[in-house]
């Protein structure tokens, strides 16, 4: 099971030298919590960093500072994280867990965004999982059931 396989690649990106109202903006046009803020080299996307909800209330709002007089790259907490399409879910997840972070783009070889996975995701997939299970063991019960009657 592949990164790549189950990322959103509906990524929403911005520029770091948008503002921070831009940032809020977005996010509220696209029902997001989250922006990976880009570099754009040769007609590609490179992820630098990623804003989020959480960044705008503390950083901003909270510090009682003017979005429009401040950029996204201001507010960047470092380091910056990613994972590589090929790698696998668990590997993606160690990432998370190990660096306590709910969200990663996911990059091509050439470091370009090809999308993101989110902790939101990883639910998403084990309950699908789960449900699966479920209906295994369900069906084999009905059938165990038809079998001895």
């Amino acid at each position: 099971m592949r990164v790549g396989e189950y990322c959103n690649r509906d990524v929403v990106v911005i520029n770091s030298n948008e503002s921070v109202k831009k940032a809020a903006e977005l996010m509220r046009s696209y029902h997001v919590g989250d922006l990976v803020l880009v570099e754009e080299t040769d007609n590609k996307k490179v992820p630098i960093g990623i804003v989020t909800d959480r960044d705008l209330v503390v950083e901003v709002m909270a510090a009682g500072v003017t979005p429009e007089s401040l950029l996204v790259r201001d507010i960047l907490t470092e380091p910056f994280f990613s994972v590589f399409e090929k790698d696998s879910l668990f590997d993606a997840l160690e990432v998370m867990h190990s660096k306590k972070i709910r969200r990663l783009p996911v990059i091509k070889e050439d470091n370009t965004l090809i999308g993101i996975i989110t902790l939101d995701d990883f639910i998403e997939i084990l309950t699908e999982t789960m449900i699966q299970v479920v209906d295994v063991i369900k069906l084999q019960q009905k059938k165990e059931a038809k079998q001895r009657t």
